[in-house]
């Protein structure tokens, strides 16, 4: 009997060994001819970020061209809340997902679900880190550091004294923009102090000015986005000092700071374009055609030279 149980259980032991051996058990997507029976689910992860704002009207505005149905829900930064979000997005019957993650590793049990009801996932402007997706509509975050990087080399020299001001930890962009910036800086230039500010104006204020008080020979600030880099200029002010200061997005605050010549440089994406590009991927998608895994957007410097040409 004993040994009757024994190999029982080795064959329940093999059994399972081969069932995790197998691709995950995802389901085909429904293909649709039809705009107008498209349903398109959108998760942002903040709409308390210009970027976030001007990224969801590009897909509001492209999806009302097309005739199509669409709900948008907030995640304000809260990666259970997109979860949670997007279980309900699944449940109210939507054909495809956009989302824009909070943070790259939490989205992913949403992407899994969604998955295995066969709903196809597009991510915007960050990555999922696991689940299968069927494109990854963004900018260059990693050209973009390099970019941010050469800028600053530019304007104070190698070996210049530098801080950087880096996104949420977890977010994709966080990642490839900082990986894009040490790239060049950890051999070029001196970074003298790193902290996350959560992509966040007030946060990236107060970081600043605590970096401040213990460097004080700085002499380039590269923030992650803009809205960190409006603070950090914010603090710089109040300090009396000059310093270079670049960000990343090319929101509306922020060509307007470069043109009054606060704020020196920011790396721009586009975000409508980007908006737009996402709901054109879900159409090709829905309708069973071939999209790349990833979708790039252009990027480009604007400083006080080039500022104007921007609207």
């Amino acid at each position: 009997m004993k040994k009757l149980a024994g190999i029982m259980m080795m064959c329940i032991v093999l059994l399972l060994s081969a069932c995790s051996l197998e691709p995950p058990n995802w389901a085909k997507p429904a293909k649709k001819d039809h705009l107008k029976d498209m349903k398109i689910g959108v998760s942002i992860s903040t709409l308390n970020n210009p970027f976030f704002v001007t990224l969801k009207n590009g897909i509001l505005k492209e999806a009302k061209k097309k005739g199509m149905d669409i709900i948008v829900v907030d995640a304000q930064n809260d990666s259970t809340k997109q979860v949670n979000n997007i279980e309900d997005l699944i449940q109210q019957g939507v054909d495809v997902l956009l989302i824009n993650p909070t943070d790259s590793a939490a989205i992913s049990t949403a992407v899994k679900s969604a998955n295995k009801m066969g709903i196809p996932v597009i991510t915007i402007d960050r990555s999922a880190d696991e689940g299968n997706v069927a494109t990854f509509v963004a900018s260059d975050n990693i050209k973009g550091g390099k970019m941010a990087a050469n800028y600053i080399i530019d304007q104070v020299g190698e070996k210049a004294k530098v801080v950087e001001l880096e996104g949420q930890p977890g977010a994709s962009a966080t990642r490839e923009r900082g990986a894009g910036f040490h790239s060049i800086a950890d051999k070029k230039l001196d970074i003298v102090a790193r902290q996350a500010a959560d992509f966040d104006r007030s946060k990236g204020l107060n970081v600043m000015e605590n970096i401040l008080q213990a460097q004080k020979n700085i002499q380039a600030v590269f923030a992650h986005n803009d809205e960190m880099a409006l603070g950090a200029i914010e603090a710089i002010k109040s300090s009396g000092r000059d310093i270079v200061v670049i960000g990343f997005d090319g929101n509306d605050d922020a060509i307007k700071a470069i043109k009054k010549g606060k704020l020196s440089a920011t790396v721009a994406q586009q975000p409508e374009l980007i908006g737009q590009k996402s709901v054109q991927a879900a159409i090709d998608v829905l309708q069973g055609k071939k999209v790349e895994k990833k979708i790039a957007v252009p990027l480009k410097l604007v400083t006080k030279e080039n500022v104007s040409k921007m609207k």
